[in-house]
């Protein structure tokens, strides 16, 4: 999850440097755990930071075994990846950029991650498609590029959410959420760095499975 949505901006990026590594990102747990994958150096490409990805994953600990995850702006796969090495049955990932989709496919040639598939695509085109249900969705749009608000709505009213599904939403720090749909609210909220992250859930359905601790 790192923006796409095609609006690749510079200023979008960490740190701009040459060192070894910065193109580079770590799957921090799971089946894969260690394991180091480029991803293709393009101006607004982010990895999830790893500290936010440690605690977002802690916080779908228990939910993630057997989900079906969609990772809508899939980037670098920075957490598409990591579910399905934590259990995930199944992670679609959606992007639109060539670069980043052929470097997708060649990650799950590499770890053989059989329940993964990756759709070129944008986003908004893609939620407006033929719909399957999801338990957990990955929402990291590129800053600054307003997309975050019709997803959410498309999400809500299109058919891609089971009735106990999870959201969790990446967006830049102290840039507010946009109104949410229907019943959902946000359960969990932490900031890192220039990241403010969410994870949101439908209100009627929290206590059908708990909430994450």
């Amino acid at each position: 999850g790192d923006g796409d949505g095609g609006r690749w901006r510079g200023h979008h990026c960490q740190a701009v440097t040459t060192k070894p590594g910065r193109y580079r990102l770590r799957i921090i747990g799971g089946e894969w755990r260690g394991r180091k994958l480029a991803f293709p150096d393009l101006p607004g490409l982010r990895p999830t930071p790893d500290r936010v990805r440690e605690t977002l994953f802690n916080w779908l600990r228990d939910i993630l075994p057997g989900a079906r995850c969609l990772d809508l702006f899939a980037g670098s796969g920075a957490l598409g990846l990591e579910a399905l090495s934590r259990g995930a049955e199944q992670v679609v990932m959606v992007d639109q950029h060539p670069a980043v989709v052929a470097q997708l496919k060649e990650h799950i040639h590499l770890l053989d991650a059989s329940g993964a598939r990756v759709v070129q695509g944008e986003a908004l085109a893609f939620l407006r498609g033929p719909a399957q249900p999801f338990d957990v969705v990955f929402l990291d749009p590129p800053f600054h590029s307003d997309l975050l608000g019709p997803c959410l709505q498309l999400l809500a009213t299109q058919g891609w959410l089971t009735p106990t599904a999870w959201l969790y939403v990446e967006t830049e720090r102290h840039t507010p959420l946009p109104p949410l749909p229907g019943e959902w609210s946000v359960l969990r909220h932490k900031e890192a760095g220039q990241v403010g992250y969410y994870l949101l859930k439908q209100t009627a359905a929290s206590g059908a499975e708990g909430d994450p601790s």
